[in-house]
């Protein structure tokens, strides 16, 4: 059981760790296409977590840095790294990336 707290323990500490490490803005634009009818979503020099929109389907990192791409809006739990000059699909309806 103490072992078990001590788990716990550490990986909420190395959580908050990595979400204020992760606080320094990329230079550069991560931009989202969602449908042919809408504009792109362009995100300038992005910092945190950004939820991205309901409908997104392609992520691209034109940024300096990695891009991390999380299936749920709070960028928690397991993600996908995006490269600077790579893309991806991201998942529809509550997705979000850090940079």
């Amino acid at each position: 059981m103490r072992t078990r707290a001590v788990l716990i323990s550490l990986v909420a500490a190395s959580a908050v760790l990595g979400l204020a490490g992760s606080a320094q803005a990329a230079t550069g634009d991560v931009v989202v296409f969602s449908t042919e009818a809408q504009p792109l979503d362009v995100y300038r020099d992005p910092v945190g977590c950004r939820q991205l929109p309901t409908v997104a389907h392609v992520l691209t990192n034109q940024t300096d840095r990695p891009v991390r791409v999380y299936g749920n809006p709070f960028c928690l739990g397991p993600s996908v790294v995006v490269q600077p000059g790579y893309g991806t699909h991201v998942p529809g309806g509550a997705g979000s990336f850090s940079a």
